[in-house]
């Protein structure tokens, strides 16, 4: 087997955690990854990784191995490019986990011109709204909305800036009426995202107000908070990327636009201590150039 794939599969079974979770991102059987995991720690005469009914785990000849070989990886992928030259297609496979609504809504509609542009580049997307292992599930890039952190480790490129906005439908704002006034807020039904919390702050010039609001119904998804605003069951705070159809048509209404709230990032981050590949980069590039032609960050 050539060696380079076989330091592709030994990092993925690293990245996902056994034999089987790597086949299944790889799309080949189990049996391949264990006998070239066997294969390499034969030809380098050195044990890897110790298996145990606990899972796996890396020697330190294999953690030492792992960082090397995924240096080797993306160099490889790098010169494969530049050999190609500039205008040549990604190809391989991309493995990318973003938000379920930020996905639906403003990746996944408008794939058709990347794909085609790439035609030997096979695209994973692992959609999710938690804050997902990238090591653990193999992710190359995640798009993910908010603060990193001062303390994270991953290695991370801010793509846009999305205002915040208090959402609501015409009917709903017809039966309750429109706040002309953070405080009056307090009056109001909200759909409580748990992302967002009840603790709503405002600014406008150098005034500040935090306002803590209440509803019957608290929801742990954006999905969630979208189909409750749009069946009139009262209003959220929300980023504009989560109701941009709706703010343009009129379906969704934005009030108390004399005040802002906090804006939220969009931000490609990349697994701690690995450079990003030329595909992920890529990626990331036709993420941020799609967000600002369709204007919703």
């Amino acid at each position: 087997m050539d060696r380079l794939v076989a330091m592709e599969i030994f990092v993925r079974v690293v990245e996902t955690g056994s034999f089987s979770a790597a086949a299944r991102v790889l799309n080949v059987g189990q049996p391949a990854v264990s006998k070239a995991v066997a294969r390499l720690e034969e030809g380098l005469s050195v044990r890897l990784l110790i298996r145990s009914t606990h899972g796996l785990s890396l020697t330190e000849a294999g953690q030492s191995y792992y960082d090397r070989a995924k240096r080797a990886i993306a160099e490889a992928d790098e010169a494969d490019l530049a050999a190609r030259g500039a205008g040549a297609g990604l190809t391989g496979r991309l493995r990318i986990c973003a938000a379920v609504t930020f996905a639906r809504l403003h990746v996944i509609p408008y794939l058709h011109p990347f794909l085609e542009s790439h035609p030997g580049l096979t695209l994973d997307l692992v959609l999710d709204d938690r804050m997902t292992d990238l090591v653990e599930e193999g992710i190359d890039m995640a798009l993910r909305m908010g603060s990193l952190g001062a303390s994270s480790s991953l290695t991370a490129r801010r793509l846009a800036s999305a205002p915040h906005c208090v959402v609501g439908t015409p009917l709903y704002f017809g039966r309750s009426g429109i706040p002309a006034a953070p405080a009056e807020l307090i009056a109001h039904t909200a759909v409580i995202y748990e992302r967002e919390g009840s603790t709503w702050s405002f600014r406008k010039g150098a005034t500040e107000v935090s306002v803590s609001v209440s509803g019957p119904l608290r929801i742990n998804s954006a999905e969630g908070v979208r189909a409750a605003v749009l069946a009139d069951l009262g209003l959220a705070v929300a980023s504009a990327w989560m109701f941009s159809s709706e703010l343009r048509s009129g379906t969704v209404q934005r009030v108390l636009t004399d005040w802002s709230l906090p804006a939220i990032d969009l931000w490609a981050v990349y697994p701690p201590g690995q450079k990003p590949s030329a595909k992920a980069r890529a990626f990331a590039d036709f993420v941020a150039a799609q967000t600002t032609a369709i204007g919703v960050l």
